[in-house]
């Protein structure tokens, strides 16, 4: 799929959204990615997921590992398609854990999937869990990649879309200072220091 016809299903779903927006990292920014909103339509999911299963397909892939809540989607699609188990990462005192019986087995090839990435945190930690498991990180991916930086997940990593996007850090951001009301429209919360 080529960015145009990506972005076209993101601003047909209401995906790709405009304002002020406190991201999780605590940085401020005027567009916000909720793929929820795409992903919820099972045939863009697995559209959009297809792209990822084709990528990584012959790379021997035992086990998909994404963060909650925003990789579960993808992380599932994709482990459907790849015909292999898929679980979940969650937050258990702030410290991404595999809950619920699941479990990395020793050697197992992981493949670690979000649906977008701004620094790449909750995918680090992710990765850094599967290894503690036994595991074996082959690959990470995700739908959309909105990094400033390249990030070093220390395995190839293939998103469907590359976005740059303006991020601020609070002290400095024009919408804070023109009073446009802010929104945390993610999953995770922020410092309550943060503005």
């Amino acid at each position: 799929m080529d960015k145009e016809k990506i972005l076209d299903l993101f601003k047909s779903t209401g995906a790709l959204q405009h304002g002020h927006f406190r991201l999780t990292s605590g940085l401020h920014s005027s567009e916000y990615f909720q793929c929820a909103k795409v992903l919820q339509y099972p045939q863009y999911n697995e559209l959009l997921c297809g792209e990822i299963f084709r990528h990584f397909h012959d790379w021997r892939i035992e086990l998909v590992v994404a963060p909650a809540i925003g990789g579960i989607m993808v992380g599932q699609e994709v482990a459907r398609q790849l015909r292999v188990r898929g679980v979940f990462a969650e937050r258990e005192d702030k410290t991404m854990s595999l809950r619920r019986g699941f479990e990395v087995k020793q050697g197992e090839r992981v493949l670690v999937c979000e649906d977008v990435v701004t620094t790449g945190g909750s995918v680090l930690e992710v990765v850094e869990l599967v290894k503690a498991r036994g595991g074996v990180v082959a690959g990470v991916a995700s739908i959309v990649d909105r990094s400033r930086e390249p990030i070093n997940f220390g395995a190839e990593f293939f998103s469907l879309m590359k976005m740059e996007v303006p991020v601020y850090q609070p002290d400095s951001c024009p919408l804070c200072s023109e009073n446009v009301p802010i929104v945390k429209p993610g999953s995770r919360k922020v410092d309550p220091s943060t503005k």
